[in-house]
């Protein structure tokens, strides 16, 4: 008796599907939203002193961290009115820029006191995170360009009003 081995058929990945505009704009809300409770959090009383590993000199990176946050905040507000690639890549570009600026300033000032192990461990993540903003920036850059050259919602031009209907 001869058996027959039968492959199963190829399972392809399903095509990549780009969010709507409407599930966009939710993300962008709830962005908003979660970047003003943490800007809240961190600067009300007690704010970032109620944890207990970070150190006085906190105070030395809490600006940058406060316009990491407000630079979110400011990102999604545009994103909510007007979000074409070319925007949204230059948001990131924005932001990712102002967060590297921050870590960097973490990496240097050092506000953290965790025990020696936990230490070592605090220390890469930040790294990791220094490294990602750089590949970020990078990406976003590249997208940046590739919708400039791309899209006809070029630099310029005008969001449409809100509530009303173009006509051809």
């Amino acid at each position: 008796m001869t058996t027959v081995h039968s492959n199963p058929p190829a399972r392809h990945a399903p095509p990549h599907v780009q969010a709507g505009p409407a599930t966009r704009r939710v993300g962008y809300a709830v962005a908003v939203a979660v970047n003003a409770v943490m800007l809240y959090l961190v600067n009300r009383s007690p704010g970032w002193e109620a944890l207990p590993f970070l150190t006085p000199e906190t105070t030395e990176v809490l600006g940058l961290v406060n316009a990491s946050i407000v630079a979110g905040v400011v990102a999604n507000l545009v994103y909510l009115a007007w979000d074409p690639p070319w925007v949204r890549a230059l948001g990131d570009v924005v932001t990712t820029s102002i967060g590297l600026t921050a870590l960097v300033q973490i990496w240097q000032v050092w506000p953290i006191d965790l025990d020696s192990g936990w230490t070592l461990v605090a220390r890469w993540v930040i790294g990791i995170g220094i490294v990602g903003s750089v590949i970020g920036i990078i990406g976003a850059l590249v997208r940046l360009g590739r919708s400039l050259s791309a899209s006809p919602s070029v630099p310029g031009d005008q969001p449409p009003a809100s509530g009303t209907t173009r006509h051809a």
